[in-house]
């Protein structure tokens, strides 16, 4: 997740909580809104339904929260970097001189009276990718996989960046320590070699495989458990399959935007399936049955005589199937009368037979 829409999106607000809240209080905040603005339940909210859940899917992971609220804390207050009108008045590199408030040392000053940097573990990065299932799998469920752009080390130089045989030079800069020290008092304060960006040197001769990166593309194939009765539009999360953290940090999550395609035959109701069979006008004068297509075989369905026009017949649980707290859906069967488009001078005579007997006026 960019950390500009953090700071653009007020996830508490959204959840119409404080910041204040606990973890229980978020937790319920999201079900009860999840449970009002479902697709299912409540055809066109799919949009907030979806805000809703990329609140939670930050605000209930304990280290996304804190990192979500140290990116607002910090975007409020000019991103925790020097300068007056700040909040709390003027401050220099995170430390308020108002209030005495330092921050984070540790990430503010860097290597603080040493002449290195403190590796820091960091989260890995959230990545996005697009999944598109056919109708028959977003209503029934069903595990997949899809591909991620992936930076494995170079194979020609080890992840090295260097070409085979060359080495590195020692940065003329910051003399190979990758930061440079600014004495002001009683603090040595430090910041990264814009020479090296902290590498400590450069390398003499890249690798003509990538270019001096140290990875080349590559691809991972990620499994993804989709289930049964999503909807176009919903977004699955998948905690820890994001790109690898840094210096044992975390790994990022993966957020799959599901897409489904439409159907000739089928449409999505709620959590039933809806779809039209055609039987012919003097079947459903006398009564008959006929094998309805469904999405996990076909069912012989009774129609009973006399059927009028448009009649919508229930096939119990041939819906979306059961899931949690939710019953299995019905398949919505819908009666269209086919009536021929010519008939013959015999065939007529019958019709004006029966509409006779039936006391219906015939135009001759």
């Amino acid at each position: 997740m960019a950390e500009r829409e953090w700071f653009d999106t007020d996830y508490y607000k959204v959840l119409g909580l404080s910041s204040s809240a606990t973890a229980k209080e978020i937790t319920r905040a999201y079900r009860k809104l999840a449970k009002e603005l479902h697709p299912d339940t409540n055809p066109g909210s799919e949009e907030k339904f979806k805000e809703v859940s990329v609140a939670y899917d930050v605000l209930g992971d304990t280290e996304k929260r804190k990192e979500y609220d140290e990116v607002r804390r910090l975007g409020a207050a000019g991103a925790g970097f020097g300068g007056p009108g700040g909040p709390g008045g003027p401050s220099t590199g995170g430390f308020n001189f108002q209030t005495g408030d330092f921050g984070d040392l540790g990430d503010i000053f860097g290597g603080l009276f040493s002449g290195g940097r403190r590796q820091r573990a960091q989260r890995g990065a959230d990545l996005e990718t697009a999944l598109h299932l056919s109708f028959r799998d977003a209503v029934m469920g069903v595990t997949t996989t899809v591909n991620l752009p992936s930076g494995d080390a170079c194979h020609t130089c080890g992840g090295k960046g260097a070409a085979p045989g060359s080495g590195f030079a020692t940065c003329e800069r910051c003399q190979g320590r990758g930061v440079l020290n600014d004495d002001q008092g009683p603090f040595a304060m430090s910041s990264v070699c814009p020479v090296c960006q902290g590498r400590g040197g450069r390398i003499v001769t890249p690798c003509a495989s990538c270019h001096g990166t140290g990875r080349e593309p590559s691809s991972r194939r990620v499994n993804v458990r989709v289930p049964a009765g999503v909807v176009d539009g919903q977004r699955i999360r998948l905690k820890g399959k994001g790109n690898p953290g840094g210096h044992g940090g975390p790994a990022g999550d993966l957020f799959v935007d599901v897409h489904v395609s439409g159907d000739a035959r089928f449409e999505r109701r709620g959590r039933h399936v809806a779809t039209i069979v055609d039987v012919p006008l003097t079947q459903v004068i006398l009564g008959t049955t006929v094998d309805v297509a469904t999405l996990d075989g076909p069912v012989t369905l009774k129609i009973p005589a006399g059927t009028q026009p448009a009649t919508t017949m229930r096939v119990r649980g041939r819906g979306v199937p059961a899931a949690g707290k939710h019953a299995a859906g019905d398949l919505l069967v819908t009666v269209r009368v086919t009536v021929p488009a010519k008939l013959n001078k015999e065939q007529r005579t019958l019709v004006e037979k029966l509409a006779k007997a039936l006391n219906e006026e015939v135009d001759s």
